[in-house]
This record gives structure tokens, C-alpha cells and sequence, in this order.
């Protein structure tokens, strides 16, 4: 059994992590750590009630120097990753670090290094590669019935201007660090690292931090269109590619972090509903045009914590691998400084 520890209890804990792993014998989740600060008020004490298995302390040494604990997760603001994952990594227990892993490949590396220094595990939690609609697509490509692939869209939006404008300025880089993070690692666990990128990052909204974004993955001949906007106000496809023989597009699974549910989430793990399946359009072995619905997938972000205990326990290879990762800050980084 794998041990863990959180550091860090926000929305992505109780939403994308909890649910996924609770119910998972092989992972023990023993503590949370949460600031003082953040324990202050009621409701957030009460909070900590719905998961009575847990224990909660605002004392990070606790968690630091618990032997029972093997592997903390770090969920905290972006800015302070790097120096989370190396105090876990100096504590001598491994780490799973939230998305964006670090502010730019340089302090990425470093923190690599040390795991590898210290004989630890330091991963990343790059758990979008197990969506219900990015499964379905790796599916089809999978499948060879595409032929040769031409061009792949991916779109991952928003209407959210007004939005935008209310909560005040935003840093340059936000959007294209929060959204683009999933949909270029996505990508980049499929096809590897692309040869070419083109950068279009935009504002319209507001000087100094965009809300609009489309880059080129080049790879040969082939194309990946990503792209995420906050003007999107009709239900655009998340997946749509074309090959040489044939197409196929896929609505998106929706946004999980508008799903209203009281806590503790559970995870529903159904398929979704068939108005939610792709559409496969072909030309089959025997020259017929065939056209199909493709089942959903079923997404599970507990499948990274599998991959995470395999890795620590069974000595098993990473599956997001830290090439993937140092490549996805470089083009991040790169994506930051192309605002238009």
C-alpha cells in the first residue's frame, strides 16, 4: 500500500483527487496539511468533517517527518511548487507535484535533479491524459482507421469575458498556464515533442495577460491546432481530426468544475451519455464509407495514483515522463512571451 500525504486542500484536492483515489485499496491517504490561516473560519473547520478518516494539521513538519507516510502531494498556488517539492524531496519522501509543475523549465530541472540525488520520485500530476474525451480520441487514433493524420483541433473554451473583467487583473501567462498546461501535455504523451510551434497568444480583454490562444504543433506533415479562448459561447467540438481516410470529431466531457455536488464528490466513473459520443466517418478495408458512433471512455484521474504507486512500489517507468514534462515549461514559457 502507498501512503500519502496532501499538502494543500483547495478545490483541485476535493474535486480531481479525492474522489478518485478514496476508494482505492492500495492508496492510504493518512494526513492533509492546511496553514493556519486557511483553518480560521468555521466552515472550513467543518469542512474538514466530511472526511473523517483523514487527519488534519496545520503543522508541516508533522507530515514532513511522519515515517508512515511515503509519497505528499503538492496542491498548492502555483508559485509555490518548487519550494514545496523540495522540502518533501529533503524530508526524503517522494512527490507528486500539481500542474503547472514549476514557473519555467530551469527550476523544473532542478527539481528532477534532487529527486534523482536523493533516490526519490518526484512526478507530476498530468491527470487530463486520463479525460473520458481524450481517451476516446487516443482510441481512434489507436484504431488506424483514420489513415494517415492530417490535422487534429483541439479546443478547450470558455464564454467568460465579463468574468474576466470582474475579478480584477491578471498576471500575463494565467490562461495559457492553467488551460494550456492540459491540452499541450496531452498532446506531447501522444505524438512526443513537436519539431515546429507556431504561437498565437492574444488579449482582448485587458493589457498584459491573454484569454486567447492557439498554437501549432508541427510534426511533419501533420498539424495539432490548440486552442482555448474566453469567447466561445457555442458548444464547440474538443477533438476534431482529419486523415487520409476519413474524420472524427468529439464533444468535450464538459467542464468539471461546474458540476454542483456536495462533499465529499464522489466519482461517478459512467460513461457518458451517447449525445456525448464521437463521430467516426471512413473509408473502410473494403472501400465503403462507413460512418459510427464511438463509445466513450471513462475518466478516472485516479489512474495517475496507480501509475504513482506501480512507479514507487514496483520500480515500474514513469508513464508522464520528465522529458514530457521539461518539454510542455519550455513551450509554456516560450507561449508566455508570444502575447501579442
Amino acid at each position: 500500500m502507498l501512503t500519502i500525504a496532501f499538502i494543500g486542500f483547495g478545490n483541485s484536492v476535493i474535486r480531481y483527487h479525492l474522489p478518485y483515489i478514496r476508494h482505492r485499496g492500495h492508496i492510504k491517504i493518512q494526513s492533509i496539511y492546511r496553514r493556519k490561516e486557511d483553518r480560521v473560519f468555521e466552515f472550513e473547520r467543518q469542512r474538514e468533517k466530511h472526511y473523517p478518516e483523514i487527519h488534519f494539521t496545520d503543522n508541516l513538519d508533522e507530515i514532513l517527518n511522519d515515517k508512515r507516510i511515503d509519497c505528499i502531494v503538492i496542491n498548492t498556488p502555483d508559485d509555490t511548487h518548487v519550494q514545496y517539492a523540495k522540502a518533501v524531496l529533503n524530508a526524503g519522501k517522494h512527490v507528486l507535484v500539481e500542474k503547472p509543475f514549476a514557473p519555467n523549465e530551469k527550476e523544473a530541472k532542478e527539481v528532477f535533479d534532487l529527486a534523482k540525488e536523493k533516490g526519490l520520485i518526484c512526478y507530476v500530476n498530468h491527470n487530463r491524459r486520463y479525460d473520458a474525451d481524450f481517451l476516446t480520441l487516443k482510441k481512434v487514433l489507436d484504431s488506424g482507421k483514420l489513415g494517415d493524420i492530417i490535422e487534429i483541433e483541439s479546443h478547450y473554451d470558455y464564454y467568460k469575458p465579463y468574468d474576466f473583467i470582474k475579478n480584477g487583473p491578471r498576471d500575463k501567462g494565467w490562461f495559457i498556464y492553467s488551460l494550456g498546461v492540459h491540452n499541450f501535455d496531452q498532446i506531447i504523451s501522444h505524438f512526443g515533442v513537436p519539431q515546429r510551434v507556431h504561437y498565437d497568444v492574444r488579449s482582448f480583454t485587458a493589457d498584459g495577460a491573454e484569454d486567447y490562444f492557439n498554437l501549432q504543433f508541427c510534426y511533419g506533415n501533420m498539424k495539432v491546432s490548440i486552442a482555448s479562448s474566453l469567447y466561445v459561447m457555442i458548444d464547440y467540438p474538443r477533438f476534431l481530426v482529419h486523415g487520409t481516410k476519413g474524420s472524427f470529431t468529439k464533444q468535450s466531457q464538459g467542464h468539471l468544475s461546474s458540476v454542483k455536488a456536495s462533499e465529499p464528490i464522489h466519482a461517478s466513473f459512467r460513461v457518458e451519455d451517447e449525445s456525448k459520443w464521437g463521430t467516426l466517418s471512413y473509408i473502410n478495408e473494403h472501400g465503403e464509407h462507413v460512418t459510427e458512433q464511438v463509445p466513450s471512455e471513462v475518466t478516472d484521474y485516479g489512474r495517475l495514483y496507480d501509475d504513482l504507486h506501480d512507479i514507487i512500489l514496483a520500480g515500474k517507468p514513469k508513464i508522464v515522463k520528465d522529458e514530457q514534462v521539461l518539454a510542455v515549461l519550455s513551450i509554456l514559457e516560450a507561449a508566455k512571451e508570444n502575447l501579442c
